[in-house]
């Protein structure tokens, strides 16, 4: 079709920096939802090259979920939003499936046109039971309104930053054709940090970065990661929703980005035996009035007795909280010792075989570093989990908690029977979500070799919720 009538919005990257920044800002000093919500339609009103505004949620195990509305439409609609929950797998039945989906107008996003192409911007919302409430299979509104409590009960503010690692494959369908295939192809073999200037895997990187710096990510480093064709891209911390958010928005431009040339960006916790899989390290603080509530220069490693106390917490509930933490088949492989996996009930300042870190840092800086986390982990129940244990967990008697030797499960089953049987698991998300997560973990569970063996089989990559083939779930 021709192009030549349409004007539709396409912003420089340095335009889209200075307004996602800006927007940034709003968020991070917490400006009234009305003052926000009112300058957002303003915005929409008068940038008539604007078509579409697309709304994103998460499902129950973290998938992304898009939906497209008519910029005129949702301008005069926006509180009257449904959808059909029951399409959604882990979200409502189909005897109760109407859903409503509200705005977070906080969490707004202008992206590049070359990349997501032109006349829309992106919001996440908030997905609201037929009763107003907030549903709760939707764990970002549950996250959301956590934070928001701590902040306005305490003064707590949760900060989180999370270091995401990716396979770069050839092929633009590499993860649905693996049950065909067998394998998964390096498009570089160079290593940890050590890749040609224009060679693809940098080229690739080049490009999720400059996005990344589009979104207003305000990123500190990127780099080829240990094994072949592996990456990382890290940015800034921030408050834990709006970090939640940026998990999903990463993924979703590295995806689309490695598409758009050709590649699959991969996000299987261990898609190769015999190279190191992929992490997501979760470094996680809580500030009050701007102090980090973590940092104590008297304290063991710095770390404050508040900040000891929730390590000790997340050690008593690590296997209670691990199938959240490693919610798939594959990520069991990960859990390898032989590859600094970080599969120890414990807690050190240099073990990197421990569950939890403690990183070297400032009164600024002072943080945890929970290393059990895998990429495909639904990021808003993840930092739900580790939040709300470490704050409101209890401390098991056992001795020498930070040092025991224990570990985590090196198979999925063990996890799911720990989550099935968790009292405090039930307490966090209440009875009625822990069964429907657990039961899609033991759908795909059902669906693989209990043993792992010793190389990668199809079920793995064939069943995982990441996996974009809906049709792929049928050939069973």
């Amino acid at each position: 079709m021709s192009t030549e009538y349409r004007n539709f919005l396409a912003l420089s990257y340095d335009e889209l920096e200075e307004l996602n920044l800006q927007a940034k800002a709003d968020r991070a000093a917490r400006l009234s939802p009305d003052e926000i919500r009112e300058k957002r339609l303003k915005y929409l009103t008068d940038e008539k090259r604007i078509k579409a505004v697309t709304v994103l949620f998460s499902d129950l195990e973290g998938r992304l979920h898009l939906l497209d509305y008519d910029k005129k439409f949702l301008i005069n609609s926006y509180e009257n939003l449904t959808f059909d929950g029951s399409s959604i797998r882990g979200f409502t039945a189909q005897k109760e499936s109407d859903l409503r989906l509200g705005i977070d107008w906080s969490a707004f996003y202008w992206v590049p046109a070359d990349v997501f192409g032109t006349g829309k911007v992106v919001v996440f919302g908030t997905v609201i039971d037929k009763d107003g409430s907030l549903y709760s299979g939707d764990l970002r509104g549950v996250l959301k309104n956590y934070a928001d409590t701590l902040f306005k009960e305490k003064g707590f503010t949760l900060n989180a930053a999370n270091e995401i690692e990716g396979f770069l494959f050839a092929g633009c369908d590499a993860e649905r054709k693996f049950h065909e295939t067998g394998k998964f192809e390096f498009i570089n073999t160079g290593g940890y940090y050590h890749v040609l200037p224009l060679d693809p895997l940098r080229k690739f990187i080049d490009t999720a970065a400059e996005v990344q710096r589009a979104m207003g990510f305000q990123n500190e480093k990127d780099h080829p990661e240990v094994a072949p064709s592996q990456f990382e891209i890290n940015y800034g911390y921030g408050e834990v929703v709006a970090a939640a958010d940026q998990i999903q928005l990463y993924k979703l431009l590295t995806r689309q980005i490695a598409n758009n040339l050709g590649y699959t960006a991969s996000f299987l916790p261990k898609p190769v035996v015999g190279v190191n899989g992929n992490g997501m390290h979760t470094n996680v603080s809580i500030s009050k009035d701007k102090t980090n509530l973590f940092w104590d220069d008297k304290g063991q490693e710095k770390l404050s007795s508040f900040g000891w106390d929730f390590v000790d917490r997340i050690l008593s509930h690590a296997l209670d909280i691990c199938l959240i933490m490693n919610s798939s088949v594959n990520a069991y492989r990960r859990l390898d010792p032989h590859f600094e996996a970080p599969n120890q009930i414990k807690a050190s300042a240099t073990d990197r075989g421990s569950m939890v870190r403690i990183p070297i840092g400032n009164s600024k800086s002072m943080r945890i570093e929970v290393r059990s986390v895998a990429p495909d982990a639904n990021p808003y129940l993840a930092l739900y989990s580790i939040f709300k244990t470490g704050i409101e967990g209890k401390k098991a008697a056992i001795d020498n908690l930070r040092q025991a030797q224990r570990y985590l499960p090196d198979h999925i089953q063990q996890a799911i029977d720990d989550f099935k049987a968790s009292k405090w698991i039930a307490e966090m998300l209440g009875s009625d979500v822990q069964g429907r997560y657990a039961d899609l973990k033991q759908a795909s569970a059902d669906r693989c070799p209990r043993a792992l063996g010793t190389f990668v089989k199809g079920a793995e990559v064939q069943y995982h919720h990441e996996v974009y083939n809906q049709s792929l779930w049928n050939l069973f």
